[in-house]
């Protein structure tokens, strides 16, 4: 097997993993924090969003720094670094005694993340360019359908195994892909700036600025788009199924539907990219999904809303790896790990904006109103990408063929 192959399958592993790790609390943390002593309602609402929300935002934070890190030492001590300490640190959350050190351990969590930002860089700088696109692709699907089905896979190890048990045995995947990691990625690293540069030295040193902006933009509001439907997934089904029966089940496999969609259409519309052009395929991609959110405010039946977010799971799969490929291609090798740190931590806060976006939205006008102004910020972005990145490309596709 080639090395780029068999380090692509670890990385997947270990994304997919932490992306299960960083979302898998969302269904149990109401009921932990209430096993931990919190019995008012209000409380264990207010504390279990803080308990979420505060790890994407300490990425948000570390995610450039251990970008730079990489940069520094190699990817690969950083993907052994962040493996080890999610699995510590996932494992101890089973063991806490009092809701403010489950919140302490949450941050801690979020200190030492970084895998992801480490594999993407890993997988970009080690790929030969021929299979670039399938690769970065095929890695962009493992951290979205962890993030999405995260808390499907949460929910029911909690309801059979115990709530205490979902950090246990998401700590052990964390440990087989940290010992996976360790035995099988291989790579080629030799650092190439010898004095660590400032953050305003490296955004000198970035020669596309307005595109590198555009595609962080882009990135944040997929990561909007994805995550705004999770305050108010349960409820919107409730309303819609006629029975109360499984409806966390239902709830449960409408989230996961457009993971599982992006894991199929993620490695395709990669190839495609580099084929066609990758910022051909993110405009495509934006205005599909824009426009495949608006049914969803009007659906009758939880199955119509589940059809309608396996289509959109389908569009949004190409938007990560053709992100991933234009920064790729835009970005001088030296500084490839700092900006994709910075383009993880736009990634980290849409989750966290999407969260807050969709709840807010729903409280002032209603849950139906949420896919709208979802479908809005898609589309604004659409036309952000036409005129800042596809015309562009485009002139200079035409220039170099005359």
């Amino acid at each position: 097997m080639p090395v780029w192959k068999r380090n692509l399958i670890v990385c997947w592993f270990g994304m997919f993993v932490t992306g299960v790790g960083m979302s898998q609390l969302a269904p149990v943390l109401p009921l932990y924090i209430q096993q931990l002593g919190v019995d008012n309602a209000d409380s264990v609402a207010q504390l279990s969003g803080l308990a979420f929300g505060i790890t994407y935002i300490i990425s948000a934070i570390f995610s450039p720094i251990w970008g730079m890190a990489a940069d520094k030492v190699g990817r690969k001590p950083m993907l052994l670094r962040a493996s080890l300490g999610m699995a510590l640190i996932i494992g101890c959350m089973g063991f806490a005694q009092h809701v403010y050190v489950l919140i302490g351990l949450r941050l801690l969590q979020g200190a030492v993340t970084g895998y992801g930002t480490a594999c993407t860089t890993l997988i970009a700088t080690q790929t030969d360019k021929e299979h670039a696109g399938y690769a970065l692709g095929t890695l962009s699907t493992a951290n979205i359908a962890g993030s999405l089905l995260g808390p499907t896979i949460g929910g029911f190890i909690a309801e059979n195994l115990g709530v205490q048990n979902t950090f246990f045995v998401t700590g052990i995947l964390m440990l087989i892909a940290f010992a996976l990691t360790l035995g099988f990625v291989k790579e080629s690293f030799t650092r190439e700036h010898k004095k660590t540069l400032r953050m305003k030295e490296i955004w000198g040193s970035v020669p596309q600025k307005s595109l590198t902006i555009t595609l962080f933009v882009t990135f944040f509001i997929l990561s909007v788009a994805l995550y705004s439907i999770e305050p108010i997934m349960t409820v919107y089904v409730t309303q819609l199924s006629r029975t109360a029966s499984h409806v966390a089940l239902i709830a449960g496999l409408t989230f996961s539907a457009s993971g599982l969609a992006n894991i199929m259409a993620a490695p395709r519309l990669g190839r495609l990219s580099d084929r066609i052009g990758a910022h051909k395929v993110i405009l495509f991609a934006l205005i599909a999904a824009g426009l495949i959110f608006i049914p969803q405010a009007f659906v009758r039946s939880p199955w119509e809303l589940m059809g309608l977010r396996f289509l959109l799971g389908l569009a949004a799969g190409g938007l990560v790896p053709s992100v991933s490929i234009m920064v790729k291609k835009i970005t001088p090798a030296a500084l490839t790990g700092r900006v994709f740190g910075l383009n993880m931590s736009a990634g980290y806060l849409g989750v966290f904006g999407g969260s807050v976006l969709g709840g807010q939205v729903a409280a002032a006008f209603g849950m139906r109103y949420v896919f709208i102004v979802t479908s809005g910020l898609l589309l604004i972005n659409a036309a952000l990408v036409y005129f800042k990145v596809y015309r562009k490309l485009n002139a200079i596709s035409l220039a170099a063929a005359e």
